[in-house]
């Protein structure tokens, strides 16, 4: 994840990161590390297969649904077990409830619907992602200019 304190983009480790073993300055990071919290430290519904050193996943929260981050080192980790289960029953969950579940692998997306996934390739910050519905289930997303949605 960007981090903006640091200057770091998308997609590239944390300067203070050393693979595998956590951050070099945990003590005295940034803020914006500092109030980050991933569902895994919040959710006590995700037990400890969820931990992101373990899972390779870090899932996070947006306006409109869960975000799924692979760790770019093992991109498919959401779709093992016991993960990809879950995240499907969330996404079944989410076509019922107005809940997208996107997972990001650098910095492609895949938005997961109760029935299929759609690739969305790279999704740009101004860029949107727009869901067709028929009732609540999704069967189809693309990717549009944020400036081309109406209201």
């Amino acid at each position: 994840m960007a981090i903006e304190q640091l200057e770091k983009p998308v997609g590239r480790w944390c300067p203070h990161c050393n693979p595998g073993r956590g951050c070099l300055v945990y003590a005295e990071r940034p803020g914006e590390c500092q109030s980050f919290s991933c569902m895994w430290l919040v959710n006590e519904l995700l037990d400890e297969r969820w931990k992101p050193n373990r899972s390779k996943l870090v899932l996070t929260t947006s306006d409109d649904g869960i975000e799924v981050r692979c760790d770019p080192g093992f991109p498919d980790a959401w779709r093992k077990e016991p993960f990809g289960s879950e995240i499907r029953q969330w996404a079944i969950s989410g076509d019922a409830h107005d809940v997208t579940v996107v997972v990001i692998v650098g910095q492609k997306m895949i938005l997961i619907a109760s029935e299929r996934e759609f690739d969305l390739g790279i999704v740009r910050p101004d860029e949107r992602i727009v869901r067709e519905l028929e009732g609540t289930r999704v069967i189809g997303a693309s990717v549009v200019k944020a400036n081309e949605i109406r209201d």
